[in-house]
């Protein structure tokens, strides 16, 4: 048999293993589930030098490439992360749990009472780049929902995930979770994806996370129903009248407390009314955090200095200390801009004036909308859901961060009295 046989076979029998061990996880308990999340947090933090010393040798390959900057602090594993990702799953633990509750119910006029349960999708395939901690927190989402998952992590990250994968089986298996529960790829041939991507009758939903590449090869190539966890071209909206030591605090933090992250701010639009008293204040405030600003002509007669935005700088998830701001005429333009370049993640308005906000929450419909707060709060942890396995720009099944709920579905459930169909 060819090796390329070989590794489609293996494929295979871990979507295999997955099934089977998703019609086991949907009947655990909240306990056991619990119990299982507390002893992988435990399991984490007791190997943290081996951890470390893993993703060292994924840092050390990476600078030889060289990874960006921005790829390669989401690839660093430091003891604050592991510490940030043990307390993860156990934040996970403490969260109730979806499987099993009842939405509503109703009464129908020949006595039949109806009702929705929340049930696991079954099985998961995951498919991201760069992050070790997405490893963990998608293991530890998965399972909490009764969901079975198969991980396939970059090959920048392949020595950090491939640890990380055997303290996760181990220490599932010591809390009596099923083998199979959740599997970390050991491949990073793309051959192996595609075969994952084909097996419809073992893999209920893929989600892939990473640049627009890797989701564009996912979407092309799957049978299975696919949510996307496109790009984050967010907006901030700075309106006129708003209180400009707000706007400038919401506006750094917003871009660089972490650039290369996907709810980071990649274009500013200003009224034209603040433009002239704003702008000058935020440059200076962003030029000191090394940010290169880009702009649009009205912005550059009051920032002459800067760099001219080119049409597909208005299109462009930076993930870097780079930033492209437009002077608008109010929020009807702002609202139309936003509609024909940003990618539905995260938009924010900063004003004082209510209707404006209320408009801009209404007619605004990316994933998640704020007024007077900066994009770095879509977030499932930020936004009270736990940990979360990536926020989803599609609208179907889920919209937004993707927490425990979202990676449940419905049934309905009919208790009888006897009663027949006329």
């Amino acid at each position: 048999m060819k090796d390329g046989d070989d590794l489609r076979r293996n494929v295979r029998e871990m979507a295999k293993r997955a099934r089977s061990a998703s019609l086991a996880l949907a009947c655990l308990s909240a306990e056991e589930k619990n119990r299982a999340l507390y002893e992988t947090a435990d399991e984490l933090e007791r190997n943290q030098d081996l951890l470390i010393k893993e993703n060292l040798k994924d840092l050390g390959a990476g600078e030889k490439i060289p990874l960006s900057g921005a790829v390669m602090d989401r690839l660093r594993l430091t003891p604050a992360v592991i510490k940030a990702m043990a307390g993860g799953l156990r934040e996970i633990a403490r969260l109730p749990d979806p499987v099993g509750e009842i939405l509503r119910m109703w009464k129908r006029p020949n006595g039949l009472l109806v009702g929705r349960m929340r049930i696991p999708i079954g099985v998961i395939g995951i498919i991201y780049e760069s992050r070790p901690n997405v490893t963990v927190d998608a293991a530890g989402l998965c399972l909490k929902s009764g969901n079975a998952a198969i991980l396939r992590g970059g090959s920048e990250a392949f020595h950090s995930n491939q640890a990380l994968g055997r303290l996760l089986a181990g220490a599932l298996a010591r809390a009596g979770i099923p083998e199979g529960s959740i599997q970390v790829f050991a491949y990073t041939e793309r051959e192996a994806v595609e075969e994952m991507l084909r097996l419809e009758n073992e893999i209920d939903l893929i989600i892939p996370r990473g640049g627009e590449e890797l989701i564009r090869f996912v979407t092309d190539h799957s049978k299975i129903p696919v949510i996307k966890h496109y790009k984050g071209v967010c907006h901030i909206f700075v309106d006129e009248g708003v209180d400009l030591d707000m706007a400038t605090r919401i506006c750094l933090n917003a871009k660089v407390q972490r650039p290369g992250v996907c709810n980071a701010m990649e274009t500013l639009l200003v009224h034209e009314n603040v433009a002239e008293r704003f702008l000058p204040r935020i440059a200076e405030a962003m030029r000191k955090e090394g940010v290169e600003l880009r702009g649009c002509p009205e912005t550059r007669k009051i920032l002459p200095e800067i760099k001219k935005a080119e049409e597909e700088d208005w299109y462009r998830e930076y993930l870097d200390l780079i930033l492209s701001v437009r002077v608008v005429r109010g929020i009807t333009e702002a609202i139309e801009h936003i509609a024909r370049y940003g990618s539905l993640h995260t938009e924010s308005i900063l004003t004082s004036d209510y209707q404006n906000a209320q408009r801009f929450l209404k007619e605004v419909n990316s994933s998640c909308v704020l007024v007077n707060a900066s994009t770095r709060f879509n977030d499932g942890f930020e936004l009270g859901l736990g940990a979360e396995i990536g926020i989803s720009t599609s609208k179907l099944h889920a919209f937004g961060p993707m927490g425990l709920e979202e990676l449940t579905a419905t049934k309905f459930i009919v208790y009888g009295e006897g009663q027949v169909r006329k």
